[in-house]
Formats: C-alpha cells, structure tokens, sequence
C-alpha cells in the first residue's frame, strides 16, 4: 500500500476522505482487473455494526455500487481500506442502480442528435436545439419490458428556452417522451402523441429578466432592499466540532453523509446532568417518492424517487454564508465519487448553526408581579439537494428541551405541463398562458435507528379517548390517554389520526423513570396527513408502498435501510418496508427502527409560479418520561445587552 492510500486515523464513522474514495475504487480496479466499462456509482463508508462500534480497533471498510456497461450488470462491493483487500464483489441480479451524472449528460446529447426527436421538435417550432433543456427523468415500470433485468433505461422530458439563463420550464415540450439505454447510449424510442402549442409567456426570475414586459407575474422592479439583520455571537458558538463529532449543549452526536442520503446523524446523546443517554444511533431520510396525478401522455409516468434513482447526497449544493446560513457558521464539505472512482469534493455541503427559538419556559406570579423567562435555542445541521427542477432542504433541529425535529423545505420550479390556450387543466393548475402545474404528492420516509437509554426498546400507540357518560364520567368531561404496545410489524402499520391525538411512544424496555413511568421518546406527527391517491394496481401503487402509512416499524437488519428497497430504477414494486415487514417480526424489547411517513400533499397555486415559495412539512420526536422534569430548568438566564437580566 503507498502512502498515498494509507488509511487516514479516524473515528469508524468518519465519512470516507477523499483519499479513502481512491482507495477503495483503485483496490476494486486492481483486484477484478476492471476495465473502463465499470463505472462506480456509489462509493461510501460501510458502516461498523452496532457490535464492532463496541470493539477495540475496527476494520476501516468501503461500499461501492457499481454498473459494468460491457455486461450490463450491477455489482457491490466490499473493500477493506485497512487491509487494502476486496472483501467481497458480487453480482446483483435484477437490479438497476441509481442514475449518475455522467449518465444524464450523455443522453441530453444522443437525444439531441436523434433525427427522430429533431423531427418532433421541428413540428413544433423549434430549429435552435442548443435551447432546448433535457431532463432528467427515471423510466419508471410502465410494462415488463422495463424489469430491471432487461435494459438500462431512463426516460427523459423536454423543455425549451428562448435564450441563454431563461427559465425554460416556462416552455415545456408536451406529449414528447423519448427512452434511452444508458448501457449502450442510444436513443430506444421517442414516443410524440401529438403537437400542443409550446407556451410563449416567460417565466423568468433572475434578477435583469423577470421585470422583461410580458413575464409572469408582471413586476415592473425589485422592490427596495429591507433593512439588514445582523446575527452575531461576540464569543462564538456555543457549539464544538473535532471533525464530524460535535457537542452543544447537552447534545453530543456525530455528522454523516452518504451519495445517496445526503446528510445523516449518528449516535445522537443527550449529557442528563453527567450521564451521556443514547436516544438514536442514527437518523436519515430513507427515501423520497414524487408521484404525480395527471393523466397526460407525458405526465402519468412521472413518479420518482429522488433518493434510489438519482441519490440526494450527490446532488447538494455548496451553501453559502449569509443566503442559505445565517450566524456563525460550521460547513462541513462532503465528498462523493465520479463514475472513474475518484472523488468529487462538495465545499460547504453541510451547514451548522445555533437559532434563538423565542421563550422556551416562563411564569410571572401575578401576585407579586414577579417573572421568570428562558430562551430557548436549536442547533440546526442542514443541506440543500437540487434535483432537477425542485429544491429540498433538509434540516435537523436539536432543542435545548431535549425534542428533535426533521424538517424539510419544499422549493425551486415546479414541473410544468403546456395545454391549449383557453383551456383549465382538470389535473392540474393554470399558472400562466397556455402553461400548468400537475397535482403531485411528495411523500419522506424518515428511518430512526432508536436507542432510547438502551438497546431494547418497544413501541406503543397512543390516543386520546373520550369516556362515555356513566360512574366513570358522572359529568361527561373525562377522557383519558389510552396505550397499546405494538408489538409485531404488522400490528406497526398505521395511519395518523389527528381526531385522536393519536402518537407514538418508543419506550426503554428495561427500566422505569422515578415515577414508574416508560421511559421515551414520542413521535408526533404535523402538517399533512395525507395518503397516496393513485389506484390499486398502478405502478404508483405498487412502487411507492412504503407511503400507504404514517408509520412501520422494524427490528434492526443491516440490509434494510431504505422505505423503497435497495435498487429502486425500474422496480416493479412490493420492495422496501412492504417486503421487510411481510415477516411479520416481533417488536417486543427489539433494537427498534421507526419509519415515520412525512407527506406533502402539492395541489400548485399560481404564487408557485415562476419559483415557488418554501413550503414546510416537518416531524417532531418528544422527551416522554425521558427527564424527570423540564430540562430546561437549569437554564441561567440570559442577560439582554440593554443591562439588566431575563427575571424580576
């Protein structure tokens, strides 16, 4: 092994450096004498088990994932960084990785050269094809003939600007779907059902274009700058970094990132005066599913999963001080791979900061006049994933109260359609001239690896029910909060029900608070509650299983870590959490993971329109008997730099 290659000293959870990435596909290259037609997909740390964490010295590993064009095959591997070996390669059968960039910009230019799509663009109007956008978009499971062991396909849309930096979803080409083999790059079939009129009307929104006469919305100018906000904090954080490690407050937890999930967090502690208690070993986005509810011929087909068909982590922006972050910041960069293997650095991947969250406890005696009052704060860890049109935020909250919330930010340019002028979409909404945006749906698994003050845990539901009149309730005001243990897979399979208040509690299985109480964290659903609306037996059905419930639970397996399954490009479906919990497990005092579904029910406003206003859809676990009382109670309190002190 050169020095080049030495593995760096690190934490097992460390994210792979950018030398370790090298490592690893020179290793793979070495040992299988691989040649140019392997390209490496993913390439990640394979993360130690709970068990080997627990060890002394831990072999230092990398996964990979990789597609071989020549064969037309996927292959994983196994290599040991420490060792400098293969561990294990092997070929996975029936199975599609994730699109790569690489990809993508190939077929834009094969589709481009196609006579057959030249000829359709023609039809329309358009001579300049260097205007035209080629988007990604996956193929989908529209027939057998696209079963995953069969070609590798993807089925981009076309769009069409009117010039250099114009927002060309303004313009979409309808009724043009065109299939590619992105094994062999070449253009399979370009499917045209019928011209309609390319929408004319811009929809700019770079600053020197969107005040053009004739755009939508029509602003003549930028309205005058507001008043600047300053967040400055004259000592610095409050929070401490040594490498992906960090410590604020009383939180201790360590920040990851794959390719394909973006960020993540390990091993999120709680300091409860002088006791470090676990409450996750790790928390991720498991998947996101966009299926879209317009019948069109180019718009059915549209149901992605922005996470095992394309990977969100791959796809990140670099943030930058001051627009995406506010404060005193931490960036942590990231590294993923290109398809030779080596890597790519993403500067600013990661943002860090602490926010004021406004009155965290207060009480005034109105006898005396008396007050007390505590602030409180979070320390948010963020990233921002552009995939295709959209934009996405993902930010995990902390809160000085012991709570977590997952949030996620909803923006960017919606997916347009284009109709005859005069006409109002049925599926959709008319956001200018002769242009529309298709109801869809966005729905987040969230997988939470629990650790709730120990390695057993169970999960119980619940409710609040009301008591009919009678000797319990003589005066018909009682309700009580009732609480049903889940204790199998199947049992775990549920729906929010907000009419009962109706949560869920993950609970220590082997100890008691001081009041003989479970020992938890409850998950509270917010926001929509909605549920997939396309029909049993559709390929949104039948591939997007794991949105038909607010809620699964599993017992931990290494293998099973996403809500759609491992290789999700032309799934038929049944995979993921629908094949993990046909099982049937038990739940009772397991390493418990919880899958919380987060929904986005989208129905596109004309405000959504040229770039749509964040929306926010989120998840909120609660201490539940975790503290023996507010955790907060110790706070000191602040002391205003107009003098004086947060108490009378």
């Amino acid at each position: 092994m050169t020095d080049t290659f030495a593995p760096v000293a690190t934490h097992p959870l460390e994210p792979l450096t950018p030398h370790e990435i090298s490592q690893a596909s020179a290793i793979v290259i070495r040992e299988h004498n691989l040649t140019s037609a392997a390209r490496f997909v993913y390439i990640e740390l394979r993360e130690p088990s709970k068990d080997e964490l627990k060890q002394p010295h831990t072999d230092r590993r990398a996964f990979l994932v990789l597609r071989d064009r020549d064969a037309h095959a996927t292959f994983e591997a196994v290599v040991s960084l420490t060792d400098d070996s293969v561990v294990s390669y092997t070929e996975i059968a029936d199975a599609q990785p994730p699109i790569t960039l690489e990809e993508f910009l190939q077929c834009e230019d094969i589709i481009k050269a196609d006579p057959r799509w030249q000829d359709a663009m023609i039809k329309r109007g358009v001579t300049d094809f260097s205007l035209a956008m080629v988007d990604k978009w996956a193929s989908g499971h529209t027939t057998e003939t696209d079963n995953p062991g069969g070609r590798r396909l993807a089925r981009p849309l076309t769009f069409v600007r009117s010039e250099a930096q114009e927002n060309g979803y303004a313009r979409p080409v309808e009724n043009l779907v065109v299939t590619v083999d992105m094994d062999t790059m070449e253009v399979v079939d370009v499917a045209d059902t019928g011209v309609v009129p390319i929408p004319q009307t811009p929809g700019n929104y770079l600053p020197g274009l969107f005040e053009r006469p004739g755009n939508v919305p029509e602003f003549s100018e930028q309205r005058a700058p507001m008043k600047t906000i300053d967040i400055t904090q004259p000592e610095g954080p409050s929070f401490t970094v040594d490498g992906h490690y960090v410590e604020w407050a009383n939180w201790r937890l360590r920040v990851g990132f794959t390719p394909r999930e973006g960020l993540l967090l390990h091993e999120v502690d709680y300091l409860d005066r002088g006791t470090l208690r676990p409450i996750i070993h790790r928390a991720s986005l498991s998947e996101m599913y966009v299926p879209y509810g317009d019948p069109g011929d180019s718009q059915w087909n549209k149901n992605v999963f922005d996470e095992g068909e394309y990977g969100l982590g791959v796809l990140a922006n670099s943030l930058q001080w001051g627009c995406d972050c506010l404060g005193e910041i931490h960036y942590f960069d990231a590294y993923v791979n290109d398809q030779d293997g080596q890597p790519i650095e993403l500067p600013n991947a990661i943002c860090m900061h602490e926010e004021d969250y406004s009155i965290g406890w207060k009480h005034t005696d109105f006898r005396d006049n008396l007050g007390q009052v505590r602030r409180n704060r979070r320390l948010v860890v963020s990233f921002f994933a552009t995939v295709g049109n959209y934009d996405y935020g993902f930010y995990w909250h902390l809160y000085l109260d012991g709570s977590i919330e997952f949030e996620i930010k909803l923006t960017g340019i919606i997916s347009t359609g284009a109709i005859e002028q005069g006409q109002i979409p049925e599926f959709g909404t008319l956001v200018s001239p002769g242009l529309y945006g298709p109801h869809h749906q966005h729905f987040f698994s969230v997988r939470l690896d629990m650790k709730v003050d120990g390695e057993r845990n169970n999960l119980y539901e619940l409710e609040a029910e009301a008591v009919p009149v009678g000797p319990e309730n003589p005066h018909g005001n009682a309700w009580r909060q009732t609480k049903r243990q889940l204790t199998s897979e199947s049992e775990a399979q549920r729906l929010a029900d907000p009419l009962k208040a109706r949560t869920w509690l993950i609970a220590n299985a082997d100890k008691k608070n001081k009041l003989g109480g479970h020992i938890g964290y409850k998950i509270e659903p917010s926001g929509a509650v909605a549920l997939p609306l396309a029909q049993p037996g559709s390929q949104q059905a039948r591939r997007g299983g794991f949105a038909t419930n607010h809620l699964w639970a599993t017992p931990y397996a290494e293998r099973e870590r996403y809500a759609a399954g491992e290789y999700v490009a032309q799934n038929p479906g049944h995979d993921g959490l629908v094949a993990y919990t046909a099982q049937d497990r038990s739940l009772e005092n397991a390493d418990l993971v919880i899958w919380p579904t987060i929904a986005a029910h989208h129905v596109v406003r004309p405000e959504d329109w040229p770039v749509m206003p964040v929306s926010h859809v989120s998840l909120h676990l609660k201490p539940t008997g975790f503290f023996d009382g507010n955790p907060m109670l110790d706070l000191a309190p602040e002391t205003p730099k107009v003098g004086g002190h947060c108490c009378s």
